[in-house]
């Protein structure tokens, strides 16, 4: 059998801090977190409050884990952020980057001072964070231009429409494609006509709001979405922005063919009834300007 002295010992020697907390919040005892590339001592936290420790909205975040926790009786597991302007006594100018951790917090079936506690194991897992966010950072983006690529713009539309349905906040879209790629590609080469796409991430980027999304929708073609703008002023950037296509994309021009775009404008309405509907608008308003001659903004 172990001993209650050996069992200190094996406590003291995890890796990953264990806590007992109380009810309000008071750090009851401190265990583990030998892991000294992620964790510092923890032993001056005891008879200390978490309000003590981080800022009011963090601790009652805290706070409300541990009643969920002791509510349920079962394992919770919870992923969470600290940064220097969470916790109090930090210098503002700390680390930039916030620290994730993976809390998992169980209910223990007995009291201290009377009071209800819990366990919570605190993993630090800043680097698997990290790798899952360039992971969807890849699976969201198009190689060749950087840009999103068909899934992230779709998950946008449905946020947007639903702010659109709550709040009346529509969002535009421009749909378009390049003019006279085909024959670029057949007189310079497939290269040629990935370096015009490339160009074309590239002026967007300069271009768009943060707030915005650019997607390379397929092949030559693609769609922007501008948040909480209305049809007329989306006209009017899309025509500003084919006039910067039209300059850039210019010292792609040979034997007398233009690199040029033609452009579909649609804002979200009612009647669309998702955003599929505001695409269908925008892609057939595209199709027109290519029929009238190309290189021009039609909008639906």
């Amino acid at each position: 059998m172990i001993s209650i002295e050996q069992m200190a010992f094996v406590l003291e020697a995890l890796p990953d801090p264990a806590f007992i907390l109380s009810r309000s919040g008071q750090y009851v005892a401190v265990f583990g977190g030998r892991d000294a590339r992620y964790y510092h001592d923890g032993s001056g936290l005891i008879g200390l409050n978490i309000s003590d420790v981080v800022t009011t909205e963090k601790a009652a975040w805290f706070l409300e884990q541990i009643e969920l926790a002791l509510a349920s009786g079962k394992l919770l597991i919870k992923e969470y952020e600290l940064s220097n302007r969470d916790v109090k006594g930090l210098p503002e100018d700390g680390p930039e980057q916030p620290i994730w951790f993976e809390g998992r917090i169980q209910a223990l079936d007995f009291l201290v001072d009377d009071e209800a506690v819990v366990l919570w194991v605190a993993s630090n897992i800043s680097e698997r964070h990290e790798m899952e966010i360039k992971l969807r950072e890849l699976s969201d983006t198009d190689q060749l231009t950087g840009l999103s690529n068909r899934r992230k713009l779709e998950r946008d539309l449905a946020l947007h429409v639903e702010t659109f349905e709550r709040h009346s906040i529509p969002t535009s879209i421009l749909m378009f494609d390049l003019d006279n790629l085909k024959n670029i590609n057949d007189t310079l080469g497939h290269h040629a006509g990935d370096e015009i796409i490339r160009a074309v991430g590239d002026i967007c980027r300069l271009e768009l709001r943060k707030t915005d999304t650019a997607c390379r929708f397929g092949g030559d073609e693609f769609v922007i979405a501008l948040p909480n703008i209305e049809r007329e002023h989306a006209v009017q950037f899309a025509d500003r922005l084919r006039e910067r296509f039209t300059s850039e994309l210019s010292r792609f021009s040979t034997g007398g063919i233009a690199v040029t775009v033609s452009i579909g404008v649609a804002t979200m309405m009612a009647e669309d009834r998702s955003y599929e509907g505001t695409l269908k608008r925008a892609d057939d308003a595209l199709y027109e300007a290519k029929r009238d001659g190309k290189n021009r903004v039609i909008a639906a």
